[in-house]
């Protein structure tokens, strides 16, 4: 039978479609509504709450919980002091990503690590072999997690504690919301404005009634996953298992990627002045070094004019809203005289905001500049079609209040 969340019995009770999906074993909502699009436009122009609970959870103390983290984490832990959150990744020796997650430092040398798939026994084996003073702990059951996200979300939050308004991006606080200890980080997966709240596990429906109560004048919605996938593209936020898949169950290396293959080489921007030696660092540093990677991933914005053409052509309305695809779609070079294969690409959207379709994609470095004009397949009446799209910098949205000071708001 798969696990419930502890927010079960809201959110059976808010879920009108009555879908279902499985995630890392949980029984979750793909959609709410039977429109995609209300709660899409939740995230983007109110608010949204989406019960994150399924993600794996470490808790990492002890003497050598810094040193631990400095070895086994690629991004320098030491830019995460506390009070501070940071989005990382963690590699195998040769360099290919295993996950990503958020870790946040909660109080001195206390750290509390998300992760989409398990790792426990990967940590401990690395604490091991380095002989750290370190424990830990899996808290995956112990705790709920909610994600307030959207341009109304400080209006909500403020309403259940002033500890939050003086958040940064990427900053940790704990309080309290209705007498019940939370940890609310200023974080989320949708590119908006937004929090996250680590609940203890008994206390998850109060909270959750205390957040949707002072939610109700700013048209709260509870979201599914398609919603927040949908919103992640335009943010140009990776998912693992579409975008990227973890070395560990990988065949071979055409499956596997490095952190600067899929656009996080902002996380080295130090890596001189780092004397580190985390896993996986020789074979980073080297790519760095002799530009061996194969390919880069970048974002893709699909000409509306040529998307619409493949489909009034085949005497069909192009599809427009609620499209979301995690499949992979044929890119090739354009102006050939044969279909020229450079890449694919892995997610797929119809922006109802930005009114185009985009994707996330894989292309070779000589292709990979901002402008430059690729085909992409898409598939119209079970035939495919080549459309021109272009190359785009991520994220194609991105609002400045995700990033805002909330102090004068909430003074406001």
């Amino acid at each position: 039978m798969p696990l419930t969340t502890p927010f079960h019995p809201r959110v059976e009770a808010e879920n009108q479609a009555g879908l279902w999906k499985h995630w890392a074993g949980y029984l979750v909502p793909p959609q709410y509504q039977y429109s995609l699009t209300a709660e899409y436009y939740a995230i983007r122009n109110s608010v949204s709450l989406l019960d994150t609970t399924p993600l794996f959870k470490y808790k990492v103390t002890g003497s050598d919980a810094e040193r631990f983290l400095s070895r086994v984490l690629a991004r320098d832990i030491a830019g995460c002091p506390p009070g501070r959150a940071q989005y990382t990744c963690w590699c195998d020796e040769r360099g290919f990503v295993l996950q990503d997650g958020v870790i946040m430092q909660v109080a001195e040398g206390e750290y509390w690590l998300t992760a989409a798939e398990p790792t426990l026994r990967y940590f401990r084996v690395v604490a091991r072999d380095m002989s750290a003073d370190v424990e830990i702990e899996d808290v995956s059951r112990a705790f709920g997690i909610l994600a307030l996200q959207g341009p109304h979300a400080h209006g909500v939050i403020r309403q259940l504690t002033d500890d939050a308004t003086p958040l940064r991006y990427f900053s940790v606080v704990r309080t309290e919301i209705e007498g019940c200890p939370v940890v609310v980080s200023r974080t989320g997966y949708t590119g908006d404005l937004g929090y996250e709240l680590w609940i203890p596990a008994q206390d998850a429906c109060t909270v959750w009634d205390a957040v949707m109560d002072a939610g109700r004048g700013h048209n709260i919605t509870p979201i599914g996953t398609t919603a927040l996938k949908m919103a992640r593209i335009e943010a140009g936020l990776l998912l693992m298992g579409a975008d990227f898949h973890s070395s560990r169950f990988a065949w071979v290396d055409e499956q596997r990627e490095t952190p600067v293959e899929l656009g996080w080489s902002w996380m080295f921007r130090t890596l001189a002045d780092d004397d580190r030696d985390f896993v996986g660092r020789t074979a980073i540093e080297s790519e760095l070094q002799e530009r061996t990677s194969r390919w880069t991933t970048v974002g893709l914005a699909v000409d509306w004019h040529d998307y619409e053409r493949v489909y009034t052509d085949a005497g069909v309305v192009p599809p427009r809203h609620e499209v979301y695809s995690e499949s992979t779609m044929s890119i090739y070079r354009r102006g050939t005289t044969e279909w020229d294969y450079a890449g694919y690409a892995s997610s797929f959207t119809t922006s109802s905001l930005l009114r185009i379709p985009l994707a996330i994609a894989k292309l070779p470095l000589d292709l990979a500049e901002p402008g430059t004009e690729v085909d992409l397949e898409v598939t119209v009446i079970r035939r495919p079609q080549n459309v021109l799209a272009r190359v785009g910098r991520m994220p194609f949205f991105n609002p400045a209040l995700k990033t805002a000071p909330m102090a004068e708001e909430g003074r406001s």
